[in-house]
């Protein structure tokens, strides 16, 4: 009789552990239009096939879902996840890593130069 019940139970976690991975599924086709074109910067056809373009998104879901994993894993000895967990993830791929600096000094020029502009706006505003 026990081997029947450690049989149900056993079934009874597949289930569990299928209904929770339900719920986790991901909308298919979220990022096909920025998928196509970047395909097509990099040299495919400007219309790619859509079962290419489902490959490539599966490759980045997947890609990105196992960084940021990784770098919760580096964050979570702070109880938070920051920029510099990715950084220290990508460390060792010099390319993603000097293009990663390089997008977030531009992010940063980007908020100065918005900072700056709303000053300079108000003093327009409060001038009149």
């Amino acid at each position: 009789m026990s081997g029947v019940g450690a049989g149900g139970s056993s079934k009874q976690k597949i289930e569990t552990s299928k209904a929770s991975d339900s719920s986790f599924k991901r909308k298919r086709g979220v990022f096909q239009k920025d998928l196509q074109h970047m395909m097509y910067g990099y040299g495919d056809d400007i219309n790619p096939l859509p079962e290419s373009v489902a490959l490539m998104e599966d490759i980045v879901v997947e890609y990105v879902t196992d960084l940021v994993h990784k770098a919760q894993d580096v964050g979570s000895k702070r109880g938070r996840l920051l920029t510099e967990d990715f950084l220290f993830i990508i460390r060792k791929d010099l390319p993603k890593l000097n293009r990663a600096t390089e997008l977030l000094a531009m992010n940063e020029e980007l908020k100065q130069a918005r900072k700056a502009f709303d000053v300079d706006e108000e003093k327009l505003v409060s001038g009149d």
